[in-house]
């Protein structure tokens, strides 16, 4: 394998929708700050029909990211059900973050019609979605679990995390958490007007949590008594790494960034690693075994390389399909976490997120975007591109840009440009501004810690019939740009073919073309694509675009004229030929697109 270019990805482009699975079938519209499960509402995984999947599946997508489903600790009575409660002190919000999973081997009884059987639920939901012709995605969170982890439905001789650790020294191999010997935790010092529960009274809300010795905290707080700010609602897994940073398993070969997972799978089978590897490696396995397609994994950057090079050829192995998508936010190991970790896909946050964020605010410049590309070419089709998720902020709210159309000229360019896979939200497609004061943290992003109506969405919804009948016409209007534009990058061809900016090349050539607009093309031997964005919300563009000679004659144009057509709204325009250069007359409205196709 040549180290400094990957092989270029042949399959069709993966769109996932990411789904904030108690969010999205709930239907009340309550939206009381800190409301409970009966005032606000939830959603369940009956909620997602057939219809629903079916809808979601002709938006243009191929899989599903459902957020939130493995048994994360809530505030809410399921003792009936042998759950032990969780205490309000260490949960964020009502409903619980979905980042402190309590039991890796069940799902949110939150999600259940009949939490006994809330397994079961899950796994007719994943059979629908199969059935829809969607693979399914669940979130694991290896570096951190919930304050009191207790997993009541692990398998026959599958041990809990922490529960055959050695509370006495701070740091053992196999140990699954780091302990404070003989100091117990503390609650933090609650800032800025913070009670739990919004101060509501609460019979397990007395200003203390049992835990001795103290447990390190998430983000890697040490302290017995972590901040407001820390992961104070979760506990730090050891991997293997003693609290100075030496690590106690084998590194892998330095020639492993170009072995296949069938390498990296052979190079653990005698090795002895630490136990929290194992646990996490069964728990994959385990939802493989469900039938789920892959895995979204929270802050993968926060556990050693080498512990995904074992986990995911051991997944690989199993699957070989398996997709798996990673948050990894620094650049300068992007290319560890995928050739040695074995990941899939990881989040281009820091470069292309924040660069796009920056034109669409109306201050950074396209020119930005080929320089992002450039960075990472050998990586490209690892890099997966998004414009919201739930960490960030909706593109509606007035924190981010304060209208859902400034995405759209964002969206074509992230959805066409290369072969990575394209990330939406729930309710991106139809606007939604995040603008609900749910309890725990505050408006723009829709809250991932509290029960509460997503208001957009539930319009699209309408009482279940999931039809958009409740939206308005410019709502409307974008989720049917939404899935013009995703059903491009899903069925045509060039999509997943060559990719070559003329941006460049127009802004030192073309009269009136500027950096508020960008344009390249992609192509195939079978298909040819001109695509041009104007980021710009108020300015149209008039301008003669043109394509270089050298593209020209690769795509082995010899005629005066050739008729093109929009494949977003089927425009038609002309390409006329001089001197072997393309010039393509067009009219930009602000925020338009054209994808056009050569005839």
């Amino acid at each position: 394998m040549d180290n400094l270019k990957e092989e270029k990805q042949t399959n069709s482009k993966k769109v996932v929708y990411q789904v904030f699975t108690r969010l999205f079938g709930n239907t009340k519209t309550t939206n009381k700050p800190w409301g409970t499960i009966e005032e606000n509402g939830v959603g369940k995984f009956v909620d997602f029909t057939d219809k629903a999947l079916h809808e979601i599946k002709d938006l243009g997508v191929t899989h599903i990211w459902y957020t939130g489903v493995p048994h994360h600790a809530l505030v809410n009575d399921y003792t009936q059900y042998g759950i032990s409660n969780d205490d309000p002190e260490v949960v964020k919000g009502r409903a619980g973050s979905p980042y402190a999973v309590k039991d890796y081997y069940n799902v949110n009884p939150d999600l259940a019609v009949n939490p006994a059987h809330r397994l079961d639920e899950f796994k007719q939901l994943v059979e629908r979605t199969h059935k829809a012709g969607l693979k399914v995605i669940i979130d694991i969170v290896p570096n951190h679990v919930a304050r009191k982890y207790k997993s009541i439905s692990a398998p026959n001789g599958v041990e809990g995390f922490g529960v055959l650790d050695d509370t006495s020294v701070t740091y053992k191999k196999d140990n699954n958490f780091y302990y404070n010997p003989n100091e117990a935790f503390k609650l933090p010092e609650w800032k800025d007007g913070y009670l739990p529960l919004g101060g509501e009274k609460n019979a397990l809300i007395d200003g203390k949590f049992d835990e001795n010795p103290a447990k390190w905290t998430g983000n890697g707080a040490r302290a017995s008594q972590p901040d407001q700010n820390d992961w104070y609602e979760t506990v730090k897994v050891n991997y293997g790494i003693s609290p100075d940073g030496q690590k106690d398993f084998d590194t892998l070969p330095n020639n492993f960034d170009e072995a296949d997972y069938k390498l990296h799978y052979e190079f653990w089978q005698d090795k002895d690693v630490p136990d929290s590897w194992k646990k996490f490696k069964d728990i994959a396995l385990y939802w493989l075994d469900v039938g789920v397609d892959g895995f979204r994994y929270d802050m993968a950057e926060m556990v050693p390389v080498e512990f995904w090079s074992y986990m995911n050829s051991a997944i690989k192995t199993k699957n070989p399909d398996a997709f798996l998508m990673a948050e990894v936010y620094s650049p300068d190991l992007y290319r560890a976490y995928i050739r040695k970790g074995k990941m899939d896909y990881l989040y281009d946050k820091v470069d292309m997120y924040d660069s796009i964020k920056h034109i669409m605010k109306g201050y950074g410049w396209t020119d930005h975007i080929p320089v992002v590309r450039n960075k990472f070419e050998d990586i490209e089709p690892h890099m997966l591109y998004f414009l919201e998720n739930h960490d960030e902020q909706r593109i509606a709210s007035p924190q981010f840009v304060g209208k859902a159309e400034i995405a759209k000229p964002a969206m074509t360019v992230l959805t066409t440009i290369g072969t990575s896979p394209i990330m939406i939200y729930f309710g991106q497609e139809v606007g939604e501004p995040g603008a609900e004061d749910a309890g725990f943290g505050k408006p723009s992003r829709t809250s991932i810690f509290d029960y509460i109506g997503v208001p957009h969405h539930q319009r699209w919804m309408n009482n279940g019939k999931f039809d958009g009948g409740q939206l308005s016409k410019d709502e409307k209007a974008l989720r049917d740009f939404y899935k013009r534009l995703l059903n491009i990058a899903i069925h045509n061809e060039a999509i997943m073919g060559e990719s070559r900016e003329i941006h460049y090349y127009n802004k030192e050539h073309t009269n009136n073309y500027n950096h508020r607009v960008f344009s390249f093309v992609r192509y195939t031997a079978n298909e040819k694509l001109i695509v041009v964005s104007n980021f710009d919300e108020e300015t149209s563009y008039e301008f003669a675009l043109k394509i270089p000679k050298e593209i020209i004659r690769e795509w082995k144009l010899n005629k005066k004229n050739y008729i093109l057509t929009d494949l977003l709204y089927g425009e038609k325009n002309n390409l006329s030929l001089r001197n072997d250069e393309g010039s393509i007359k067009i009219r930009i409205n602000p925020l338009q697109s054209f994808i056009f196709e050569v005839l």
